[in-house]
């Protein structure tokens, strides 16, 4: 079967060049599987990104359009105090007048 050390060799290099075949195949495929995980994990890690960016944005809005309706209201207040005030001068002068009106008597 093997006249010479030459065939030994060839046999011994053949096997080799197999196995490291073999061996690169299945590192390859260890390699692309990584990759295809890291890639859903990235897009997942995206999506949360984009949640989350959303979210914030939804919360200053929010937070934005709510105080505009705090500064309506405060104005709201504030004439409503202005009206009360103004309510009452006018009702201390009625009674001003009628105290004076009653010490003319």
């Amino acid at each position: 079967m093997f006249s010479t050390s030459a065939d030994v060799l060839n046999l011994v290099l053949a096997v080799s060049v197999f196995l490291l075949s073999v061996f690169l195949c299945i590192a390859l495929y260890n390699l692309i599987e990584s990759m295809r995980r890291i890639n859903k994990i990235s897009k997942i890690v995206e999506t949360g990104a984009v949640k989350v960016e959303e979210l914030v944005s939804m919360a200053k809005e929010k937070l934005h359009n709510s105080s505009a309706y705090f500064m309506i209201l405060a104005e709201v207040a504030k004439k409503a105090m202005e009206y009360i005030k103004e309510r009452r001068g006018e009702k201390d002068e009625v009674k001003k007048e009628a105290a004076k009106k009653g010490k003319k008597k």
